[in-house]
C-alpha cells in the first residue's frame, strides 16, 4: 500500500497549542497553492496510491470547488486504487449539508474533524471557534449527506481537566455515532502561544491516569485501540495513517509535507512562498531501516510481528525479531505483551514507549 498526503496550509486562525504549519486564508494565495500543487503532482505521474489524505491547516477552507480540483488532479495524474480511502480534515464551523454533499459527490468518503472537547471551558482554553453543539451539528449534517466514515479528535491532559470532563467528551463523541476517535495528549510545543504564555500541564501521573481511563472508556463504548492514540469500531481504522505506522511508502505534497518514497525521506520547507516559487524538497536521508520499522510498528496495538519482519528484511529479520523478543522479556512486568510470534505494548507500556523501544533494540542488529 502507499498513501498520498496533500497538506493544505491555510487556517482561519491559529490555535494556541498548534505546531502544524499554516498561514492565514486568502483567496489569491489559495488559488496559487492549488495550481502549484497540481503542477508538482506531475513530478510523480503514474504513481499508485491506495489512500489520499487532505490535511492541514484547514483543508475545508478551500471549499468543494478547490478540493475537487485537487482531487481530480490527483486522479488524472496518479493511479488511485478503486475503493481508495479519501479523507479530508474539516473544522465544525462554516460547514453545511450542501458542503458535505459536495464532498461526497467529488469522491471524498472519510471525514476527520477536530472537536477536541465537549466542555465549553476547555474549547475556550484551546482557542477553538466552535461549541459542542456546533460540533454535534456538523457531524449530523455530514451523516445526512451520506458521509458516515467520520473521525473526531479529542484532547486529554488539559490544564484544569480531569476524568470527569474527559469522560464527558468521550461519551459525547461516541454518542454521535462516529466510527473513529483520536485521543491526543496535549503537549506544549516550542514557539506556540501556549509555550510563550507558560501554560502548565497536569502532573505526569495525572495524565497517565487520564490516558488509561480513556483507553478503558473507549473500549467499553466499542472503540478498539489499534494505535497509541487511535480507536475505532471494527473495520473503520484509518487506512491512510496505518500506511505510516506499517512503514509503507507515502508521498507528501505541500509546504511542510513529508514523504517516504523510493526508500528515501524528503520534505518541503514550512514556507508557502517558497513552495509557490517551486522550491525543491529537502532530502532527509534514507528510510525504512530496522529501528524505524520497529518504532513505527510498536505504535500499533498488534505490535511487531515476526512474519512482517521476515517479509521486510528476509531471514535476518526473523533472527532480529527473536533478539527483540528476548529483550522484551527483561522489561518491567505489565508493559509488554510477548507472544511466540509478536511483541506489543500494553496501554501502560504505550505511556513509556520511547524508553521501551530503546530497551528492545539493545544489541539487535541486522
Amino acid at each position: 500500500m502507499a498513501g498520498l498526503y496533500i497538506h493544505v496550509p491555510f487556517c482561519a486562525g491559529k490555535c494556541p497549542y498548534c505546531d502544524f504549519y499554516s498561514r492565514p486564508a486568502a483567496p489569491s494565495g489559495m488559488e496559487s497553492y492549488i495550481q502549484q500543487a497540481q503542477a508538482l503532482m506531475k513530478t510523480w505521474a503514474g504513481a499508485r496510491f491506495d489512500t489520499v489524505y487532505f490535511g492541514g491547516g484547514t483543508p475545508s477552507l478551500l471549499g468543494v470547488p478547490g478540493l475537487s480540483v485537487l482531487l481530480d488532479g490527483a486522479r488524472s495524474t496518479f493511479s488511485i486504487a478503486a475503493g481508495a480511502e479519501i479523507t479530508v480534515e474539516a473544522n465544525p464551523t462554516g460547514v453545511s449539508q450542501a458542503f458535505f454533499e459536495g464532498l461526497r459527490q467529488a469522491g471524498f468518503n472519510r471525514l476527520s474533524m477536530g472537536m477536541q472537547s465537549a466542555d465549553p471551558g476547555e474549547l475556550h482554553l484551546l482557542g477553538r471557534r466552535h461549541t459542542p453543539e456546533e460540533a454535534a451539528q456538523a457531524v449530523k449534517l455530514a451523516q445526512a449527506a451520506g458521509l458516515f466514515n467520520i473521525s473526531l479528535d479529542i484532547m486529554l491532559g488539559l490544564p484544569g481537566g480531569g476524568r470527569e470532563k474527559l469522560g464527558k467528551s468521550i461519551r459525547f463523541a461516541a454518542g454521535l455515532g462516529v466510527g473513529h476517535i483520536s485521543a491526543y495528549i496535549l503537549k506544549i510545543e516550542p514557539g506556540t502561544p501556549f509555550a510563550e504564555a507558560g501554560i502548565c500541564l497536569p502532573e505526569d501521573d495525572e495524565v497517565a491516569e487520564q490516558y488509561l481511563f480513556c483507553v478503558q472508556e473507549l473500549g467499553r463504548l466499542g472503540y478498539r485501540q489499534y494505535e497509541i492514540s487511535n480507536f475505532a469500531r471494527p473495520g473503520l481504522e484509518s487506512r491512510h495513517n496505518l500506511t505510516y505506522w506499517r512503514g509503507e511508502e507515502y508521498l507528501g505534497i505541500g509546504p511542510g509535507a513529508h514523504s517516504f518514497w523510493g526508500g528515501r525521506r524528503f520534505y518541503y520547507p514550512r514556507d508557502l512562498d517558497g513552495f509557490l516559487q517551486g522550491q525543491a524538497p529537502i532530502e532527509d536521508g534514507p528510510g525504512g531501516g530496522p529501528e524505524e520499522f520497529a518504532m513505527l510498528r510498536l505504535r500499533l496495538n498488534q505490535g511487531l510481528v515476526k512474519a512482517d519482519c521476515i517479509e521486510r528484511f528476509g531471514e535476518k529479520g526473523g533472527a532480529w525479531f527473536e533478539k527483540l523478543r528476548q529483550n522484551a522479556g527483561r522489561c518491567p512486568a505489565g508493559l509488554v505483551k510477548i507472544g511466540e510470534e509478536s511483541v506489543s505494548f500494553t496501554p501502560e507500556g504505550f505511556l513509556v514507549s520511547n524508553a521501551l523501544i530503546l530497551r528492545l533494540l539493545e544489541g539487535a542488529v541486522i
